[in-house]
């Protein structure tokens, strides 16, 4: 019994995912497909099922982890600190996302939003809120990464999600971002507070280079696709759409402050890492 519940959670670790770029008006439609498969997130609100969500982007000065999508190396990840409705009310999640081949692995440990900083990574003293050895060795994984890429803030996204969870299926999701925004940040603890938003998925934005307000669509499950998502993704003629909103931040930054330059050093390695 041990052994299976421990391997069920690892597998909630490895999972598939698309992204879709897909219009406003769409949403409702979409909506009213997903209802006899899933059920609204318990840790959203309202209707539609919906919470804010604020992401710190870490990058080397190279801009490694950017030119690692851009250039679509097969195996990359991203470096982020991730939290949730009004900043400061609750914990900072350290994320480590990576992409290996088709799959998608996370770690990621919570932090409170008081002892998270700059002292906290770079300092030699292990916090003591952390509940058990893997929460540990999860932040220490985050902590040798950023070392070891001199990794910096770099880029703040938010952004609204509606989510659902499915109901029928071990595990799949299907979420809705919308309202997205960033700004450039040099600060590991600001979060936005003192900065300038500027939207990134709007007409008035030209969002993802469309003719309409796009919106992200994410649908997420293991390995076995769930017959219900290929019915959606036929009935709605949905089309992928590789979109990362960290890289869609920094170039949306290039057209006003000239886009970051990487050396030619990373841009080898990088090749080689896609290869």
């Amino acid at each position: 019994m041990f052994a299976r519940k421990k391997s069920a959670q690892r597998d909630l670790v490895t999972r598939y995912e698309a992204k879709y770029v897909i219009p406003q008006g769409s949403i409702p439609a979409v909506r009213d497909f997903i209802r006899p498969f899933c059920a609204p997130d318990p840790y959203a609100r309202g209707f539609p099922p919906e919470y804010r969500i604020t992401t710190l982007q870490l990058d080397d000065p190279s801009y490694s982890l950017h030119y690692a999508k851009e250039w679509g190396a097969i195996n990359r990840f991203k470096l982020r600190v991730r939290t949730y409705g009004e900043i400061g009310s609750a914990p900072v999640f350290a994320e480590v996302k990576a992409k290996l081949e088709d799959t998608i692995e996370k770690s990621r440990v919570a932090i409170p939003f008081a002892v998270w900083g700059k002292e906290l990574l770079f300092g030699v003293r292990l916090p003591d809120c952390f509940k058990n050895e893997r929460q540990e060795m999860d932040f220490l994984q985050f902590k040798r990464l950023v070392w070891e890429l001199g990794a910096r803030p770099v880029t703040l996204v938010r952004y609204v999600r509606e989510s659902y969870i499915g109901t029928v299926d071990r595990y799949a999701r299907v979420t809705f971002d919308r309202k997205l925004q960033y700004q450039m940040t040099s600060s590991w603890t600001d979060f936005g507070r003192s900065g300038t938003w500027r939207n990134m998925d709007s007409t008035e934005a030209q969002g993802f280079g469309l003719t309409y307000s796009g919106c992200v669509m994410e649908v997420k499950h293991l390995s076995q696709m769930p017959v219900w998502i290929l019915d959606m993704i036929e009935r709605f003629q949905l089309r992928r759409s590789g979109n990362c909103k960290y890289s869609t931040a920094v170039w949306r930054e290039g057209l006003f402050c000239g886009y970051p330059e990487t050396n030619e050093a990373t841009a080898e390695e990088l090749a080689l890492a896609g290869a």
